[in-house]
């Protein structure tokens, strides 16, 4: 088939799919489609006003990508005045005025991936507009333009074929400017904005739709289509706080739902109005600036913010100060900057000390602050003046005067006070002291007081009343943050000290304060040793020194009490426990006899020279050696106090008698201070032996001392190991430790002899018990039975803790002999009471009280008036007789009266008996 045919046959195909390849792809003599990247026209037309402001849309370019992976960056030829962004949306980068019929530029595509450029010509042409109703009477214009009078009609771009048949590419085609709706409109609703035409509806029914943000999106239902006339309406009032602009989609198909053209993009921006006030970022702003500050600084910023277009006048905030409180010491001491709300100063004189804090009211107004239609809101600012270092510390008065005593450190001598006019407790007004005059020794120093401020004169050194008796000091006050530059210290910073010292009595000292003498050992009492010398620094007073030993441990020295002239009163001896290394230390005493006496201290040292007064001994004193003389042998040496030169080496020798000595044992010196005494017979018997040894120092003379070595002779194993048990030891104990074995046999006696003593006592306790209380009686939870008889109710004393509920109750008959009483003689049995059950119930003891009444009652035996006591009998020689006739049911006609003469106990049972029946 010819091509060309074959093109006119997908004619009707063509059309329906136009909204598909309109304008963006040609078709192309095989038939086939194809995407090509770029702008979707070479020429883009636009019709804008003559004026047009920053940030106004103008035109929606588009780009068809062909899903490149690459992302496009769009530019424009004249970037100063127009902008584009990345949806293709073109702004007016500023203020336009166009001047001409029409304005030209190009805008860019820039692949960044690739670096491929696509640029397309855009022509904005002007129309003019006839001047709104609503213009301000001071010639300035709303910012909320009203819709035109008559309704704009927008037709879909027309198609154009060859005469071949074929599609033929529309190179350029007009661009549909955007529409604007001032929000918060009143209506009536809906409001026709623009008609949308197509012009095929005059051949065919067409219907027509729109779709995107504020159609079918949300918000919905805020614009809506006719779907026969194509008239666009809005619904409902807009807000351009909420959202400054919608894209719309407009699409035409037939009544079969085919397209029959392509979408068209129609922007619809919301205009703002001025319905907002400004809103400033906090209520309260605090602020700082120093004292004295220049006119020109800078203190602080204030913001507020309006929800109006800040691009328009509704949002344009100007800024201005309603009120200063207080108004000292000018009335404008501050001002702002009316766009970025910087206070500043503006005149001289700010004085922390004056006035501390300023109070301002600014206002905002939006409409570039006009009064008359602008909306305004106002918040505080308060300005603190903070202080500098304007105010040198001060000294009320000229002169200070102070004392203090002599050698006293840490003492205060005077309290300098000062004033200062800046704010408490920081570096401008804390003082720092100075002694520039009067003590080049360096002896007073002036501590701050943290609190008060004040200047706290202490003495870091002692001070001597004999060299200086008065001080006077100078002394300059400042304060830790130096002064402003330009103001000097005045001379009420600086004032004199007068300082008075106080003379107090000075202890003595002794010269020189340890004194040291060599001398030998061995002088002897009254000697003389040496003299010590005590001063009195106080010159000025009239005292006498006396001398005393404060500490002589082994009391050997006295000193005269006047000269401190030493004597010994003991021998000097370097061998004595008290001497250390040779040294011997004393210490004495010099006081004076001022107010209060004073005393001081100075100490003898006396280094003893040895001499030869200490003979040695032998070391060890006991031993032991076998009795064959081949393996006995004893290796022994010598001990002497004294050092060397009067010690070792030393000389053993065995002594001429007694014979025995010598002709058993022999001696032989090892080196000088060992020897080895061994045996020289062949055999001597076992048993300790008493061997006196002499032996020499090296002394000049030598002095030698005859010590006696116990030596046992035992028999010995094949290593020389002495086998026998005993002992030298054995020979016998020392006396300590035979009187600690005596004291503890004595102690262990003793505490023997009173546990038998205790335990004789508690058997004693427990057999008086057991004749107390019958052991066949039980008495738990029962009338008591006494075997004697009681002194009425005077002497009722019951134990009620041995109250027991008894399993039997037996007659006195069958009782244990040695428990009855020897005059007790039985008459008759006694009564048998009721026995209670020998389970206890302690909920039954009312029951059981009742039952013993009743049983007492009834008993012709019993007691009179249930008395808990029974009474025996008395035995024969008893001189009240028997008391068995009395029964309970007496008719009352005996008399009782008897019973009162023999004694205070039966005087209240002849009341009982003898009385009334009441």
């Amino acid at each position: 088939m010819d091509p060309r045919a074959r093109g006119v046959a997908l004619l009707p195909f063509l059309l329906v799919l136009v909204s598909v390849t309109a304008l963006q792809v040609p078709v192309e003599s095989t038939g086939q489609v194809q995407c090509k990247t770029g702008f979707s026209e070479s020429i883009y037309n636009a019709i804008v006003p003559r004026k047009l402001q920053e940030g106004q849309p103008l035109l929606n370019v588009k780009f068809i990508d062909c899903e490149q992976s690459g992302k496009i960056q769009y530019n424009t030829s004249s970037p100063i005045d127009f902008r584009i962004e990345d949806d293709g949306v073109v702004y007016a980068a500023k203020d336009l005025h166009i001047s001409g019929k029409q304005a030209k530029f190009v805008v860019f595509a820039e692949d960044t991936d690739t670096q491929q450029k696509w640029q397309a010509t855009v022509k904005l042409v002007w129309r003019s507009r006839k001047p709104q109703k609503n213009s301000l009477k001071d010639g300035i214009t709303s910012s909320a333009p009203q819709l035109p009078e008559k309704i704009e009609e927008i037709f879909f771009p027309s198609h154009h074929f060859e005469s071949n048949g074929y599609l033929k590419r529309q190179k350029r085609d007009w661009v549909i400017p955007p529409i604007n709706v001032p929000e918060n409109s009143r209506g009536p609703f809906p409001q026709e904005l623009v008609v949308i035409r197509s012009d095929r509806d005059k051949n065919r029914s067409l219907r027509y739709s729109v779709t995107g943000p504020g159609a079918d999106q949300p918000p919905t239902a805020k614009f809506s289509i006719s779907p026969v006339s194509g008239q666009l309406f809005v619904n409902a009032p807009l807000d351009r706080e909420e959202r400054p602009n919608y894209n719309l989609r407009a699409h035409a198909v037939d009544l079969n739902g085919n397209q029959v053209e392509n979408p068209i993009d129609i922007i619809i921006n919301v205009i703002d109005m001025n319905d907002n006030r400004p809103e400033f970022l906090n209520q309260i702003w605090n602020g700082t600036v120093p004292e004295g500050s220049k006119p020109g600084t800078s203190v602080m910023s204030i913001t507020a913010v309006d929800a109006d277009d800040p691009k328009t006048s509704n949002g344009m905030l100007r800024y201005k100060i309603i009120s200063q409180s207080p108004s000292s010491p000018s009335a404008n001491m501050f001002t702002i900057n009316n766009q970025t709300g910087e206070i500043i100063t503006v005149a001289a004189g700010l004085d922390r000390e004056k006035v501390e804090q300023y109070t301002l009211i600014i206002q905002a107004t939006d409409m570039e602050g006009n009064p008359t239609y602008g909306l305004s809101n106002t918040a505080t600012a308060v300005i603190t003046v903070t202080d500098v270092n304007d105010n040198a510390p001060e000294f009320p008065v000229k002169t200070f005067y102070g004392e203090v005593p002599e050698n006293r450190v840490d003492v205060v001598v005077a309290n300098l006070t000062v004033t200062d006019k800046d704010q408490p407790h920081t570096p401008a007004w804390n003082a720092v002291y100075r002694i520039t005059n009067g003590d080049a020794t360096g002896r007073f120093t002036i501590m701050t007081d943290p609190v008060s401020n004040d200047g706290l004169l202490t003495t870091v050194q002692p001070i001597d009343y004999e060299t200086s008796r008065v001080y006077v000091l100078t002394v300059v006050a400042e304060n830790q943050e130096p002064l402003l530059k330009g103001i000097q210290l005045p001379p009420q910073s600086t004032a004199t000290v007068s300082v008075s010292v106080i003379d107090v009595n000075e202890s003595p000292y002794f010269v020189p304060e340890r004194m040291l003498v060599r001398q030998e050992e061995g002088l002897p009492p009254g000697s003389a040793l040496t003299t010590l010398t005590a001063k009195d620094p106080d010159r000025f007073m009239k005292q006498t020194i006396r001398y005393s030993k404060l500490y002589d441990p082994a009391d050997w020295l006295k000193i005269d009490s006047i000269n401190g002239l030493i004597t010994t009163t003991a021998v000097l001896d370097r061998e004595s426990q008290y001497v250390k290394h040779n040294m011997y230390n004393v210490t004495f005493l010099a006081s004076d006899n001022g107010a209060p006496p004073g005393s001081g201290t100075g100490t003898l040292q006396i280094y003893l020279l040895d001499v030869n007064d200490n003979a040695p001994h032998v070391s060890p004193q006991e031993a032991e050696i076998c009795e064959k003389p081949d393996v006995g042998a004893v290796n022994i040496t010598a001990i002497d106090y004294d050092i060397d030169g009067n010690a070792g080496p030393f000389i053993f020798e065995l002594p001429t008698s007694p014979s025995d000595i010598r002709a058993n044992w022999t001696i032989t010196r090892i080196n000088g201070d060992y020897a080895q005494l061994r045996l020289t017979v062949g055999h001597l018997d076992t048993g300790i032996y008493d061997i006196p040894i002499k032996i020499f120092d090296s002394g000049n003379p030598p002095i030698y001392n005859t010590s006696v070595l116990r030596v046992k002779v035992c028999q010995c194993d094949q290593n020389g190991d002495c086998t026998d048990v005993e002992r030298i030891v054995a020979a016998g104990l020392g006396t300590g430790a035979i009187i600690a074995i005596l004291l503890c046999i004595i102690i262990l006696l003793c505490l023997v002899l009173l546990f038998v003593i205790w335990m004789k006592h508690r058997d004693k306790e427990r057999q008086a018990k057991q004749l107390l209380i019958d052991p066949e009686d039980d008495v738990r939870d029962n009338i008591l039975k006494y075997d004697e008889e009681g002194g009425g109710e005077e002497d009722q004393d019951y134990d009620l803790s041995q109250l027991q509920q008894p399993d039997t109750v037996e007659s006195d008959t069958i009782k244990p002999v040695g428990i009855r009483r020897l005059d007790e003689r039985p008459i008759h049995a006694e009564a048998q009471y009721p026995v209670r059950s020998a389970l206890p119930h302690p909920g039954d003891i009312g029951d059981f009280i009742n039952e013993g009444l009743k049983a007492a009652d009834n008993d012709p035996t019993a007691p009179p008036y249930d008395s808990l006591l029974v009474f025996d009998y008395e035995g024969s020689g008893s001189t009240a007789g028997s008391l068995s006739s009395l029964n309970s049911s007496s008719s009352g006609d005996q008399d009782y009266d008897y019973l009162n003469d023999w004694g205070p106990r039966f005087r209240k049972l002849a009341d009982m008996y003898g009385g009334e029946d009441d």
